[in-house]
Order: C-alpha cells, then sequence, then structure tokens
C-alpha cells in the first residue's frame, strides 16, 4: 500500500469515528473527500487545489481529482457546524479541565478576503474553534459577527468551564461584552486611548490615564462604567511596560489587573496559527479562492489538518520521540514542526499513523 493510501485510511477512520452510525450516504461520500482533501493538504503542504489534488490517494487524473475538490466546495451542505464543530468540541472537552483561553481575530485569506477566527489556546499555539469569512480586505468585523461566532462557540463548551475571552481593540463592544459576562466568561480585551469611561461621577478619556504614567507602571481603576453606553461595572487598566513605546488600554471583567494582563499577553498566541496556515505550513494565503463560502469550506480540511498535526507534536513530546527525530539536548521546534517530522518518520519507517483531532493534555 503507498504511503498516500495508509495516510488516507487513517485519517478516514479517525473522521468517521466522530460520527458513530450517522455515517452513511451523502454523509459517508462528504468524509471521503474531506479525508482526501487532508490528506492533500499535508502532504503537499499547500492550500493550492492543484498541488492537493497531486497528492490524493485516487487513480484519478489529477484534473478529475481537482473537480471533485471542487464540487465540495461549492456544496452548500458542507457546513462547519456539521463537518468541523464536533470535532472543536471533542477538544474543548479535552482541554476543559484547565481554564479555557480563547482568542478572537482577524487574518486574510485567499484573494481579497478576511477569516474572523476564534481559537483556544494551548502550550502556546492556538487551536481553532470556528470561523466567518467574508469579502473584503483585513479589517473590523462588525459587532454582530462576532457576537454570532462568540455563541456558536458557547454552544459547544462544558458547562462547567472556566473561560477567559481575549482580543484586540476591534472586541471591546459593550454587547460582545454583555454576552459572555451572560455566559459566565471573564475577559481581557485591549481598548482605544480615546474611549470615554466614568469612575466616581468622573467622565474621562483613557488616553487621560497615559498622561499621567510612566515606563514600567500600571494605573487600574474598578467600579468603572464604560464608554458613554455605561456599561459595567467594569475594570480598566492603563499600563506601560517598559519596553514599549507607549501605554496599553485593558477593559476586563477579572477581579486582579495582574492576571488580565497576564492572560492578555496570550493573545498574541493566535498568531501562531495564523503563520503555520500561511508561510510556515499549508500557505492558505496562495488558495487563489476568491468566495467566502468556498474559503470557509477550506478552512474546515485546513484546521482539522492543523489540529492533527499539533496533535501529533503533543504526542512527540509525550513519549520522547524529539529524541529520535530532533536532538536529544534541547527541543527548539514549535509543536507544529515536531507534528510534521514525526509523521514523515512514522511513514518512512512504515509505522502506524495515528490521527486524532483533540490534544493530549
Amino acid at each position: 500500500m503507498s504511503d498516500n493510501h495508509r495516510r488516507y485510511r487513517a485519517i478516514h477512520q479517525a473522521l468517521t469515528q466522530c460520527y458513530g452510525d450517522q455515517v452513511s450516504g451523502r454523509m459517508a461520500q462528504h468524509l471521503a473527500v474531506l479525508a482526501a482533501f487532508i490528506n492533500g493538504i499535508v502532504a503537499s503542504k499547500s492550500s493550492h487545489l492543484p498541488q492537493i489534488a497531486l497528492k490524493m490517494a485516487d487513480r484519478a487524473k489529477v484534473e478529475s481529482r481537482v473537480k471533485r475538490i471542487s464540487r465540495w466546495l461549492d456544496n452548500d451542505q458542507i457546513k462547519e457546524e456539521i463537518y468541523f464543530l464536533p470535532y472543536a468540541e471533542l477538544l474543548l472537552q479535552c482541554l476543559s479541565l484547565e481554564t479555557l483561553v480563547l482568542v478572537m481575530d482577524g487574518s486574510v485569506v485567499g484573494r481579497g478576503c478576511c477569516a474572523l477566527m476564534i481559537s483556544v489556546i494551548y502550550k502556546g499555539r492556538a487551536l481553532p474553534l470556528a470561523w466567518r469569512v467574508r469579502q473584503a480586505p483585513k479589517g473590523h468585523f462588525p459587532e454582530s459577527f462576532h457576537m454570532n461566532l462568540v455563541d456558536l462557540v458557547a454552544s459547544v463548551i462544558p458547562a462547567d468551564a472556566r473561560v477567559v475571552f481575549l482580543g484586540d481593540g476591534e472586541f471591546d463592544g459593550v454587547k460582545l461584552q454583555g454576552m459572555m459576562n451572560g455566559f459566565g466568561w471573564h475577559d481581557a480585551c485591549r481598548t482605544a486611548k480615546s474611549t470615554v469611561a466614568k469612575w466616581r461621577d468622573i467622565e474621562f478619556h483613557l488616553d487621560e490615564l497615559g498622561e499621567r504614567i510612566k515606563p514600567g507602571h500600571l494605573i487600574e481603576l474598578k467600579e468603572v462604567q464604560f464608554t458613554r453606553d455605561a456599561y459595567g461595572p467594569v475594570m480598566v487598566l492603563c499600563c506601560w511596560a517598559k519596553n514599549e513605546a507607549e501605554p496599553l488600554y485593558l477593559v476586563s471583567n477579572l477581579s486582579v489587573a495582574e492576571e488580565a494582563i497576564r492572560y492578555y499577553q496570550k493573545r498574541y498566541r493566535i498568531e501562531t496559527f495564523f503563520s503555520d496556515q500561511k508561510s510556515r505550513g499549508f500557505n492558505i494565503q496562495k488558495s487563489h479562492i476568491e468566495d467566502p463560502q468556498r474559503l470557509s469550506r477550506l478552512l474546515i480540511g485546513s484546521c482539522l489538518a492543523y489540529l492533527w498535526i499539533i496533535y501529533l507534536g503533543s504526542l512527540c513530546k509525550l513519549e520522547g520521540w524529539q529524541r529520535v527525530i530532533h536532538r536529544t539536548d534541547r527541543c527548539d521546534l514549535s509543536l507544529f514542526q515536531l507534528g510534521l517530522r514525526l509523521l514523515e518518520h512514522f511513514m518512512n519507517e512504515g509505522f502506524l499513523i495515528p490521527v486524532q483531532f483533540y490534544v493530549i493534555i
């Protein structure tokens, strides 16, 4: 059996296990194409359809394989809620023994489109949970998009999980904060220095705090009414790290300033996901797809591929494989790069190929 067929069969088996007896008819066909899709993405390290097709375990001509993937991307029955969210739910169940740290951000994908992504932080990587794609250059999404995505993820988070949501200045809307507060989540989001707030009946702009602070210091205000909508009470922070050019302004419903800052620093981990999906991994920015719905379905395949490779990276560390595939004195590779190397090693040695779409705690 060829390496492509071995890898495809392992992926297909793992995909179908999630659905149990539900797999039949059209769903069985959709999962078969999805397995071939994931196989092609990982093997080619590309999101360009002809490159993916070259690595598919299929005897058909490459042009026919491309058409097969294209039909799958065009199919309105292929929805993230059906073919990705169940795996995200399983991932969250695995991670919910500790605080779930969620991060939301946007990034350019395909041609002229932007994806709004919500991820969960795991060992320095951001693992995708859900997304929305629209045709627009990188920029702010309407708050309704934020709320829709948060609501979708909330539907698969275990009821007793502790959740902390992080976001940059795009995600400080009071409707979004109110929604998350209703879920019982904590949050720490960046906000603009021009934001209006009220504390002890004194109305002010946050940049007035910035005028009173020096590098290496922190100003913390509690029981603040945030924006002219008077949302709150919340905690507002103005902190200036010594190595930064200007202060950082945060709004949070956490009770301790240092905790809010410590969590917010994890927000930058989402950049690892975008770089792994792009230049360091699957090159999704080179897919040449410009339709938002097709790109959203492409993300189903590339995000499942990413979860699998991160699983292999965590398996590599747990079982000590890095001493075999990397070096014995230290490990300077990310989980993503470790996963890719471990897969290559298993393929070369003819070992059983483990496939899962969750991570090892």
